[in-house]
């Protein structure tokens, strides 16, 4: 069974391959860039059949040795050797070529709010937002704040890392971020916990999501800033109601009330695209409210400590001991983990489908 796996992924490498150079498919830069991903998407596959191939002549090679002296011990280690290599290829093989999330290559729109723990829990939502555009930044990915201010961030994440887009990375910081500190707030010295929420939903295009212009209900208003004094003389504010669904997007943070209408309906067909997603798989619990909880101490995907130096990601029980990092952006080695749990825990179900 493996043999054929390995068959295939190199036939279809090749395939690919051959289409890259391809002056039709070049001609078409749509279909140039769909190829590209699909080239880039099975390329560690391919690494991985070449490493399998090199291990099968190795275990032959020792076999046939050892067929003419059986009792050689470094033919013995080596053949033993080969057999091991070959078995966690053929683990690393069957992970590398699952199918993706469709939602990977996707942009996202990232919504941070303060949850339990009063005014500490805003300007810890605060850290957070600025933790995740340090990553992105990092990255290389572009970030565009959409909604900011008192304890509540909205910002998209736009571009990819190949073979995948900003979802793939982004969408495992989705659900409570819980902090354990001495707040800013805190005159006593008294650690305190607190949390924040956050939900990423994979942006959806027009083409994704359908939205009946009667299905809307917009309000414009004048934009107000921290206690409710108005910051702009003009009505730029805009709300919008999708009466069907009962979701509702406010936005102000710019003084154009056409570019906060677009915005607008930029989170709103997210947020309709993510539910029709948690309706269509409730057994991945993708929709928002699963996704970010209510917010309670309780509830948590990551606990960061202030006073160990220490982030413990529950999820997959992993604890670094680098919290200066993690806030800074440096994020990859909880990725890495997680993208690799995910990927575990999709072989398993497709074993046992």
């Amino acid at each position: 069974m493996i043999e054929d796996l390995v068959k295939q992924i190199e036939t279809r490498f090749e395939e690919l391959g051959a289409q890259m150079t391809d002056p039709e498919v070049i001609s078409d830069r749509e279909r140039y860039a769909e190829v590209g991903r699909a080239y880039s998407r099975l390329e560690s596959a391919a690494k991985l059949a070449v490493e399998w191939r090199r291990a099968q002549d190795d275990a032959a090679g020792a076999l046939e040795l050892l067929s003419e002296d059986g009792e050689d011990p470094e033919m013995r280690e080596e053949l033993s050797g080969a057999r091991a290599r070959i078995e966690a290829l053929e683990e690393e093989i069957r992970l590398a070529i699952l199918e993706s999330d469709p939602n990977d290559e996707k942009n996202v729109i990232v919504e941070i709010q303060g949850g339990a723990g009063g005014d500490e829990a805003g300007l810890w939502a605060g850290d957070v937002y600025r933790m995740l555009v340090k990553y992105a930044e990092r990255l290389g990915l572009q970030t565009e704040s959409m909604d900011i201010g008192e304890g509540k961030y909205t910002f998209e994440i736009k571009g990819s890392r190949p073979p995948d887009g900003a979802y793939s990375i982004f969408k495992f910081e989705g659900g409570t971020h819980r902090v354990q500190r001495v707040p800013q707030t805190e005159s006593q010295g008294r650690v305190h916990t607190s949390t924040a929420t956050v939900a990423v939903l994979p942006e959806a295009e027009e083409v994704d999501v359908e939205v009946d212009p009667n299905d809307l209900q917009i309000d414009v208003y004048r934009s107000s800033g921290p206690g409710g004094q108005s910051v702009n003389t003009t009505d730029s504010a805009v709300r919008i109601t999708h009466k069907p669904s009962g979701i509702v997007v406010s936005m102000q943070d710019e003084k154009s009330q056409l570019q906060n209408r677009e915005k607008a309906l930029r989170v709103l067909r997210a947020r309709i695209y993510e539910r029709a997603l948690s309706e269509q798989q409730a057994e991945l619990a993708a929709d928002r409210r699963s996704q970010v909880g209510t917010g309670d101490r309780a509830e948590k995907i990551r606990t960061y400590n202030y006073g160990e130096r220490r982030v413990t990601d529950h999820r997959i029980k992993l604890t670094v001991h680098n919290l200066d990092q993690v806030l800074e952006g440096e994020l990859d080695e909880l990725t890495a983990a997680l993208q690799a749990d995910e990927k575990r825990r999709r072989l398993q179900a497709q074993a046992a489908a």
